[in-house]
């Protein structure tokens, strides 16, 4: 008894091994598996966050691009502007549509761009035995697309295209704000199920101490 109780002294546990208790050991080791999956679960579910996430600051971008954009297209649809007032706002308009492409391109996390069309949806682990997942659709941000209409040579060289410019612009605009709404509740969608995870996995691993851990005072006793 005296080397029982100073082993549950040195190890903490009541049931370290099959030979303590072979059937709370056995049930304790499936305990342990499923905290040990539900680890990995939660690790599934950040890195699926931290690509929506990255998606959003792109989405973000595009809109403010998108903008300034706007700005520039009223501007040069302006009918007063003489040819070299209208040229500075083609060449500023042609710069800002280039850079939509730009950041569409490097809105990449573990390989992952929700934004440039590569990739149709975003999934991950919702179970600790990977039958379940849950998934978000991914936004093709790209120019010349279904969400940003402008295209790759878009211009406002003139007064007529600049005016014909100003509805594409906020047709887009549109688009890409109900892109960035969907992508947000896909990324409270994995914010919950990431909360719900972790509160499963304590309570697991609360519930495995009560089968298993040594009462320390009464050992010590």
């Amino acid at each position: 008894q005296l080397d029982m109780t100073q082993s549950r002294i040195n190890s903490g546990l009541k049931v370290a091994n099959a030979k303590d208790d072979g059937a709370i050991y056995a049930i304790a080791q499936n305990q342990r598996g499923a905290v040990a999956g539900y680890q990995y679960v939660i690790s599934s579910i950040n890195n699926g966050s931290f690509a929506i996430d990255v998606a959003l600051s792109a989405g973000q971008s595009v809109s403010d691009l998108l903008i300034q954009l706007k700005q520039k297209a009223l501007a040069a649809a302006d009918p007063s502007l003489d040819t070299a007032s209208r040229q500075a706002l083609n060449a500023n308009f042609t710069a800002l549509r280039d850079q939509i492409s730009t950041i569409v391109k490097n809105a990449v996390f573990n390989n992952f761009n929700l934004v440039d069309g590569s990739t149709n949806q975003v999934q991950a682990l919702a179970s600790a035995d990977g039958t379940r997942r849950i998934t978000t659709q991914a936004q093709n941000m790209k120019l010349s697309g279904s969400i940003v209409t402008i295209k790759t040579t878009s211009t406002v060289s003139t007064q007529a295209k600049a005016s014909a410019m100003i509805g594409v612009i906020q047709t887009s605009l549109t688009n890409v704000n109900s892109a960035l709404a969907k992508l947000s509740s896909g990324a409270a969608k994995f914010s919950i199920q990431a909360t719900f995870t972790q509160k499963l996995a304590d309570t697991l691993t609360t519930g495995l101490g009560n089968l298993v851990d040594a009462n320390m005072a009464q050992e010590s006793a």
